[in-house]
C-alpha cells in the first residue's frame, strides 16, 4: 500500500489500515534500520485514577525490579 508525503511534510495513513485501530488517534513515531515505525498509543488523561494506574501496571506484569532498572537505565543517560 502506497502512502504520499505531503508539500506540508505529512503523510495520510491508508483507510484499510486506519480502520484496524478504531479509538486511535496517536501514533508514536520511531526509525529504526531506515524504516518508520507506528506504534499505537492511548493517551490517558491527567486526572487517572491510581487504581486505573495500578491495575494497567498488574496487567502488564511490570514489577518493581523492572521500575527500578528503568530509573537505573533512565539515570545513565
Amino acid at each position: 500500500m502506497l502512502a504520499k508525503k505531503t508539500s506540508r511534510k505529512q503523510v495520510t495513513l491508508p483507510k484499510e489500515i486506519v480502520q484496524d485501530f478504531p479509538g486511535i488517534d496517536y501514533f508514536d513515531v520511531a526509525v529504526k534500520e531506515r524504516k518508520i515505525i507506528l506504534v499505537s498509543v492511548m493517551i490517558t488523561p491527567v486526572d487517572a485514577s491510581l487504581g486505573e494506574i495500578r491495575k494497567k501496571v498488574q496487567n502488564l506484569r511490570i514489577s518493581g525490579k523492572d521500575v527500578k532498572a528503568a530509573v537505573k537505565w533512565a539515570r545513565k543517560r
